[in-house]
């Protein structure tokens, strides 16, 4: 009789209070629950279509949410209700809208206009000066040491340009697909912030009542450490490309570069993309300074250096600080890799993406060390 509940203590005592035998039993179930929901993928596809549609709106109001929110939550402990300071804003960004398309629009057309029909004379000049050093002494002398055929890699590089070229005009269909769901985004924006910006400060404890009682604290801690980064970032990130731009348009206009207008808006809109950005908004830059002059190289790398410097040294760590405590290395990877999965929509998201997990994953190891008693 005794016998069974011997064989029950130690089977007990091997495996159900065996906390790594515990842990590997609850890898096998969840491994077997993403096998099964791989299998019924296509059960998800109408989900996966509704995020898809839904995500630029939420992404392009969330930015708009986070540079407004701050205003409306001050006027609100002012006694000046939500709706009528929502309602002020809509106004005054109107203004702003419409100012910028009375007065900036118009240059901004100009300049792209006469960029792209300098554009064929840029290439040709280019290629020109590309043969000339191709057939200089130095590079004769380097391929005599050096056994390199140019005329290959010459014969290479346009093959591959053609490629990338023909590539280009067979996606301007998924282009134009991109720029509706855009404008889908942008019509929509306006009707999900008002409401958002009303009610979103009640939205942690709609969250919170559909958790249970003893996991409400954690959660509100986690929602809350989630908001600041992810609110930091935004509006951090905004602000220092905005001044990027600024400088770069004063430092253009200064040294005389054509499209000075054009080229530092690219650079402010790259430059939200950390690292990665300012390695692509010089690119355009410094096309036109190469073909204006080698003077006019000179000082626009001169221009970009002492910008740089000034975002790096002075506008970066006032703005942004330390609030998301990441490695320039891991942001790397990071943006490399989400822009790999999910496209452009993936490296703008990638950054705070990985903020929000870096916070959830935090919250669940201390859970864990707390819960398992393995780390005392």
């Amino acid at each position: 009789m005794n016998q069974p509940r011997v064989w029950s203590g130690r089977f007990r005592r091997l495996f159900l209070n065996n906390k790594f035998v515990l842990f590997l039993f609850i890898a096998l179930l969840v491994g077997v629950n993403v096998l099964v929901f791989s299998k019924i993928s296509f059960i998800f596809n109408p989900l996966w279509v509704l995020v898809k549609t839904i995500v630029l709106p939420i992404i392009l109001t969330g930015v708009v949410y986070y540079l407004l929110n701050p205003i409306v939550d001050f006027m609100e402990k002012k006694k000046v209700k939500r709706v009528y300071t929502i309602l002020c804003l809509y106004v005054l960004i109107i203004g702003a809208l419409t100012t910028i398309i009375i007065l900036i629009v118009p240059v901004i057309r100009e300049q792209l206009l006469g960029f792209f029909e300098n554009f064929p004379a840029y290439s040709q000049t280019i290629q020109t000066e590309f043969e000339k050093w191709i057939g200089s002494d130095l590079v004769t002398q380097f391929q005599t040491a050096t056994s390199l055929n140019t005329q290959e890699i010459v014969s290479t590089f346009s093959e591959r340009a053609t490629t990338i070229l023909n590539h280009t005009w067979s996606g301007i269909g998924g282009l134009l697909g991109v720029v509706k769901e855009l404008v889908l985004a942008i019509v929509t924006l306006p009707f999900i912030l008002f409401y958002l910006l009303k009610d979103g400060h009640k939205l942690p404890d709609y969250i919170l009542s559909f958790i249970p009682t003893k996991l409400r604290p954690g959660t509100l801690t986690v929602l809350k450490e989630t908001n600041h980064q992810i609110s930091s970032y935004i509006r951090g990130q905004i602000i220092v490309s905005m001044c990027i731009g600024v400088l770069l348009y004063i430092g253009y206009r200064i040294i005389g570069l054509e499209y000075s207008l054009v080229l530092a808006i690219v650079a402010a809109c790259t430059a939200i993309v950390p690292y990665l950005g300012p390695a692509i908004a010089i690119t355009p830059a410094l096309i036109v300074a190469a073909v204006t002059s080698p003077i006019m190289l000179l000082k626009m790398v001169i221009v970009w250096t002492v910008v740089q410097l000034v975002e790096g040294k002075f506008i970066s760590p006032q703005i942004m600080g330390k609030s998301l405590k990441i490695h320039p290395i891991t942001i790397i990877f990071v943006i490399l890799t989400a822009g790999n999965l999910f496209g452009v929509v993936g490296i703008l998201v990638a950054v705070p993406g990985y903020a929000v997990l870096k916070v959830l994953a935090n919250h669940v190891f201390d859970w864990f060390k707390m819960r398992s008693q393995m780390y005392l």
